[in-house]
């Protein structure tokens, strides 16, 4: 009976208590119980509002038509509901969300392929700590320091080279 008007609304209380973060735990949780008091509540209720006996009402009113009347209005009472117009949008919206996340999935995906090829070649190194330095040059050629064929001066940074040439420095108009 009442649970047909709520089956098509059901939440899905697991699949959302495992995306919530531990600090949001206890607001989780109240608002879970707040929603099932409300689900309780509605349950407990008919389906539909009960029948007026109206030949009750017509035996118990001294005043003649006065019933009638009522039913008549009763009768002719219909709460309008808004038409649906929202719907089309949401459905749309949802739609190009599921392209987005699809998008991102396969973006992802390529992405940690990626950098699971960085982390197989890193872990393939030797550590560091065990490493010298014609092993950190045979591994890091780029940033290695190698005496021979691209002298440096100490501390060896980029800025305390001789070639080097500031690209945020204004050029001068001299």
């Amino acid at each position: 009976m009442a649970s047909k008007r709520i089956a098509q609304s059901a939440v899905n209380w697991a699949a959302i208590g495992e995306r919530v973060p531990e600090h949001q735990r206890a607001n989780f949780l109240a608002f879970k119980t707040k929603s099932d008091g409300y689900l309780r509540r509605v349950l407990a209720l008919p389906e539909s509002a009960p029948a007026i006996n109206w030949d009750y009402y017509k035996q118990r009113v001294p005043v003649a038509g006065m019933v009638e009347e009522f039913q008549k209005k009763y009768s002719a009472v219909t709460i309008p509901f808004p038409p649906d117009t929202v719907s089309s949008q949401i459905d749309s919206q949802e739609k190009e969300i599921k392209a987005d996340i699809e998008k991102f999935k396969a973006e992802s995906s390529t992405r940690i392929t990626q950098y699971k090829k960085e982390l197989a070649h890193i872990t393939s190194l030797l550590p560091y700590d065990q490493m010298t330095m014609e092993d950190f040059k045979d591994a890091y050629p780029d940033d290695a320091l190698d005496p021979l064929n691209k002298p440096t001066y100490w501390p060896h940074t980029p800025e305390d080279q001789l070639d080097y040439v500031d690209k945020d420095a204004v050029p001068s108009s001299h």
